[in-house]
């Protein structure tokens, strides 16, 4: 997993709630055996019309979020299903962080386990940052797990509270089978004593 401490990217504004993972990657794409490959999909039937022509309405169709690696979105976001593949999804389309007032438990913890910074941030500051994306497009913000800030340009600094655990978690680009293999010593010395 890679490691997740400061980033820079352009934002991409999703202003719906509930985003459930269903709407993120639809079920007919989840045949896939590897974690590659899902981001042509991500939000699929937002994206698409049914012959497969890009929807003009849809913001991340927009020239000045095609290069997004930040989405900003409303509360709830990842709700239903427990699919992995959301995330594998939206990291393959290029997403490096997520920033919503609320997210599905679940879908956090996919999200840590596949180095997806998902950053709980304020309604207030949510909704400043959605009106910026637009209004301001391309609009970059900096996201910080070293100082635990998003921040862009032009002042803006929001500050966010993340569980230790999971902080160092993505600050050292471990998933729960990297966490592991940091005792792989004493797993071993364990094994041959027995």
């Amino acid at each position: 997993m890679e490691p997740f401490r400061t980033h820079t990217g352009i934002v991409g504004p999703l202003d719906r709630a509930d985003i459930d993972t269903d709407q993120i990657i639809p079920k007919q794409f989840l045949k896939r055996i590897e974690k590659a490959g899902y981001g042509q999909f991500l939000f699929n039937d937002w994206r698409f019309f049914p012959d497969g022509s890009e929807r003009p309405d849809f913001a991340l169709n927009r020239p000045e979020y095609k290069s997004a690696s930040i989405l900003v979105t409303r509360r709830n976001f990842g709700c239903g299903s427990s699919r992995e593949h959301a995330v594998w999804a939206l990291q393959d389309y290029g997403f490096r962080a997520v920033l919503a007032p609320s997210f599905s438990d679940i879908f956090r913890e996919n999200a840590d386990q596949n180095g997806i910074a998902a950053i709980a941030l304020g309604v207030d500051e949510v909704e400043v940052l959605l009106a910026r994306a637009v209004e301001h497009a391309p609009y970059a913000l900096t996201v910080s797990l070293e100082t635990c800030t998003v921040a862009d340009e032009d002042g803006l600094i929001a500050a966010f509270e993340i569980d230790d655990f999971r902080r160092m978690c993505l600050l050292e680009g471990l998933d729960r089978i990297g966490l592991t293999l940091r005792y792989e010593d004493d797993i071993t010395a364990h094994e041959r004593g027995r």
